[in-house]
């Protein structure tokens, strides 16, 4: 009997985190069981950028043999994220006229209704490709609706859509640096979108909340209401940042810096007020980024469930306090949602094995997040024809 092995491939911009997991029918229907795990430092990345494909690419190798070594298995294909400062939404509406007799909604016609949308969404977008449509909203008649539209009667159907994009060449060579290594993308999913698979709670996204991941260049931030992403930003700063801004503020080396922010080295002699002082002020500056960002959408200090933390700066002991007076809002560091036993360390596995879930469910609803995909579940497939 063949195994049903799902394999996620995080390329980060410190890291490239590979799961391997395996899925034995009738257990944790949503949570795939991890059978090995491998991570290197990830070389060839600025800001979630490939600069140097062969950096990349022996990176993800590195991993990979390791994941691959330790769950017994040779990995043949695999889910990725992508992330970065490329990544960004577009939203769009698009309308059709109701196309049976008697008027009432079917299938084919919010089909026909995300189609004019999608294309209405490419003409405000250049050098970039759609990875996931997400509906929002949907309108019979200018009538706002509770939920699907199937079997309702009128003239005119309206649908509000959400378009996660990223530049096209980046996720070309995304997708170049892994399948050099032998390894074949089945698909490629929005990385803060992957972490929120099991970051997140079916409360939590159902009442209102903003997942924010803090990376070494970056934060990413996706806003959930009603169980759906409804925005998502990345901004080019990170916990990288906390760090020069330590060995600056206190003359020393980046490695000094670096133990010193992870609360690896407590004797020095610094005062923890000075320490506070630089971490708090860097750390404001995000913050300010993500309240800048939620007042643009309307939800500032309107998200019930909160912010929640994740990412390698999530670490930070003062960082849920901070976060709360920066944003008026319930604040937390993301605790992962996984099956029984699994073997994940922290919290900077997340996107991983939100990969590896995604590929799980792939042909439903993955835990309760409706996500349409842009061409039908095979993005990395539609891409390579483009490829050299």
């Amino acid at each position: 009997m063949s195994r049903n092995i799902i394999t996620g491939i995080d390329i980060g911009t410190s890291k490239v985190k590979v799961l391997i997991t395996e899925h034995t029918k009738g257990k944790d229907k949503h949570f795939p069981r991890i059978i090995g795990s491998g991570s290197s430092e990830s070389k060839g990345l600025r800001h979630g950028y490939i600069i140097n494909t062969e950096d990349a690419k022996r990176s993800v190798k590195e991993a990979l043999k390791e994941a691959e070594k330790e769950a017994g298995v040779t990995v043949k294909s695999a889910y990725i994220s992508i992330g970065g400062v490329g990544l960004d939404e577009v939203h769009s509406t698009g309308q059709v006229i109701i196309s049976r007799a008697d008027l009432e909604v079917v299938d084919l016609d919010i089909k026909k209704a995300i189609e004019d949308g999608t294309e209405k969404a490419e003409n405000k977008i250049l050098n970039k490709k759609i990875l996931h449509e997400i509906p929002l909203q949907y309108c019979i008649d200018g009538e706002k609706l509770l939920g699907r539209p199937i079997g309702i009667h009128g003239g005119k159907l309206e649908i509000d859509i959400l378009f996660i994009t990223a530049f096209e060449q980046h996720l070309n060579d995304m997708i170049q640096a892994v399948e050099d290594t032998g390894i074949e993308v089945i698909d490629v999913m929005a990385a803060p979108i992957a972490a929120s698979l099991v970051s997140l709670t079916k409360a939590q996204k159902k009442a209102g909340c903003v997942l924010a991941n803090i990376g070494s260049e970056t934060v990413s931030i996706v806003v959930f209401e009603e169980n759906v992403p409804i925005s998502l930003k990345v901004f080019p700063i990170g916990s990288t940042d906390i760090t020069n801004d330590i060995a600056l503020g206190l003359k020393i080396s980046l490695e000094e810096a670096e133990q010193i922010k992870k609360g690896a080295i407590t004797n020095t002699s610094f005062t923890k007020k000075k320490l506070d002082d630089i971490i708090d002020s860097r750390m404001s500056d995000i913050f300010e980024l993500i309240e800048k960002h939620l007042k643009s959408i309307g939800k500032n200090g309107l998200l019930p469930a909160g912010i929640i933390i994740t990412g390698g700066g999530s670490g930070i002991t003062t960082i849920e306090d901070l976060a709360r007076a920066a944003l008026r809002l319930p604040s937390k560091v993301a605790s992962l949602h996984v099956a029984e036993h699994a073997k994940v360390r922290d919290a900077s596995w997340s996107v991983s094995y939100g990969l590896t879930i995604w590929g799980l469910t792939a042909d439903e609803e993955p835990i309760g997040l409706q996500l349409a995909k842009r061409t039908g579940g095979k993005v990395a497939n539609w891409i390579k024809q483009f490829l050299p």
